[in-house]
């Protein structure tokens, strides 16, 4: 679904939840004990809406985020220094860089929060993102990052590079 020049993804929890819970209720709406479905069918007015909340919040919520990325976008480009990915040290912590490399592992997808392992010929680098990336990026997709290196656990961890662009480049035919 697309909002202005956002495009929104729901992953596939609040979805899955949004089909058990609404299939929960028709079963107990239909196939219930008598007494219970009336219950059920008497609390149809704030039912059918809470089981859209349940697609609706998280749409909101990548929506929200989508749009705050794509404000930053413009920003690192600007700033990003082109760096190798051997290169990226602890020195490095708050810096805005961009590599480009190879996909080599791709997870978290399904829940909206993606987690890449990116190498070029000296390395290779975790790459964190906190929304769903603009491209529908897989594993062995050459790709430019730009991103912000900071440590794996708040105070601790190696480097890693918290991304906010992650786009395939032309090189993947």
């Amino acid at each position: 679904m697309k909002i202005g020049s956002v495009d929104v993804r729901i992953s596939i929890l609040p979805i899955a939840a949004f089909i058990v819970f609404t299939s929960g209720f028709i079963i107990a709406a239909f196939f219930g004990p008598p007494e219970m479905a009336d219950d059920v069918r008497k609390s149809l007015i704030w039912i059918i809406p809470a089981l859209f909340l349940l697609l609706i919040i998280p749409a909101i919520l990548n929506y929200m985020s989508r749009s705050q990325y794509a404000d930053l976008e413009p920003e690192y480009e600007m700033k990003a220094k082109t760096v190798r990915v051997r290169l990226i040290n602890e020195s490095m912590i708050g810096k805005i860089v961009r590599i480009v490399g190879v996909v080599e592992q791709a997870r978290y997808q399904f829940i909206n929060r993606p987690q890449f392992t990116v190498a070029d010929r000296s390395g290779s680098i975790s790459v964190k993102m906190f929304t769903t990336p603009a491209d529908d990026v897989k594993v062995n997709d050459i790709v430019e990052v730009y991103g912000q290196v900071i440590r794996r656990y708040i105070v601790t961890g190696e480097p890693v590079i918290n991304c906010v662009i992650i786009r395939k480049t032309e090189q993947n035919g």
